[in-house]
């Protein structure tokens, strides 16, 4: 590729299911390039079934960060994540020409692409939000974030109350949206961004995520869940999949009603993470299946000097 003053860095985001990680392998090999994982789930140890994290065979000797180092126990923010990896980035990964940036967490991609304004806090207001959770349940929190931050309201992970109440606790502190302080201001970063977003059909994607679930069924993730069943209250659990795999352990659904609803979350989901990336800048947009995509992106990527 053309030599650059800085290394790349190539985003490949993307909804889930739509195929990321077989074709990010695919162009990593071709670069001899590392892969940041930007998936806040994937970075838990435990539930790899769960996250789709790529196993050892199908990262095929590919160097993979931020995946697997997390206890169940921990909270991460993308605000820690930007910081990790840039320090990655021109640390240990700093003779590398290209670098990948993997994942459908929005927020990591962002951070690490334009940065993140400084977001205050206040512990008062969020004890208070987390106590109203836990009395009336979420719906009225996302009725208020909805008043007061509509953008936010359209791009939040809506089944993960750490993220709603945070959102609203920077509303009710600083007055302002949360959306506001997403960074729009261009920051220096040491690398070139390429970035890619891969998309199907709608429902060719909606196929494909009823199909992983039956394949993640098959590989063990019902005994998985179970395994952590213990620990459902924390947060790096509170996601979809689980929440409905622990509501058929609980007795209150049926098997039948279980897969219909992680199917219907999961797709949820992966709406939501496509309302987010079809707002980024500059971004390529690769529709899959096709005739090759990897030669298509590596065209991207070395278009750049």
């Amino acid at each position: 590729m053309a030599c650059t003053t800085k290394p790349v860095l190539l985003s490949i985001v993307g909804p889930t299911a739509v195929g990321k990680t077989a074709l990010s392998i695919q162009v990593a090999k071709h670069f001899k390039a590392p892969i940041l994982s930007a998936d806040s789930r994937q970075m838990y140890r435990h539930i790899p079934i769960g996250t789709a994290r790529p196993s050892l065979e199908e990262q095929d000797g590919v160097a993979h960060h931020f995946i697997d180092c997390l206890d169940l126990e921990e909270e991460y923010s993308a605000g820690q994540f930007e910081r990790d990896a840039l320090e990655l980035i021109q640390g240990e990964l700093n003779h590398h020409p290209v670098i990948l940036l993997v994942g459908g967490s929005g927020l990591c991609v962002k951070a690490l692409l334009e940065g993140l304004d400084d977001v205050p806090k206040d512990e008062h207001i969020r004890e208070q939000l987390i106590q109203r959770h836990r009395t009336v349940g979420l719906a009225p929190l996302l009725e208020e974030l909805a008043e007061y931050d509509p953008e936010s309201y359209a791009r939040i992970d809506r089944q993960n109350p750490q993220r709603v109440i945070r959102a609203l606790e920077v509303c009710l502190t600083s007055g302002r949206p949360f959306s506001s302080f997403h960074s729009k201001k261009k920051v220096d970063r040491p690398f070139q961004s390429v970035l890619v977003g891969l998309r199907r059909d709608r429902m060719e994607l909606k196929e494909r995520i009823a199909q992983r679930y039956g394949e993640m069924m098959e590989s063990g993730w019902m005994d998985e869940a179970r395994e952590v069943y213990d620990k459902r209250h924390l947060n790096s659990l509170n996601t979809v999949g689980y929440k409905e795999i622990f509501r058929f352990l609980d007795g209150e659904w049926d098997e039948e009603v279980m897969e219909k609803e992680v199917i219907k979350e999961t797709q949820r989901f992966a709406k939501r993470q496509m309302t987010w990336f079809k707002k980024m800048s500059d971004i390529h947009w690769l529709d899959l299946p096709h005739e090759r995509p990897v030669e298509q992106i590596i065209d991207w990527v070395e278009s750049y000097s």
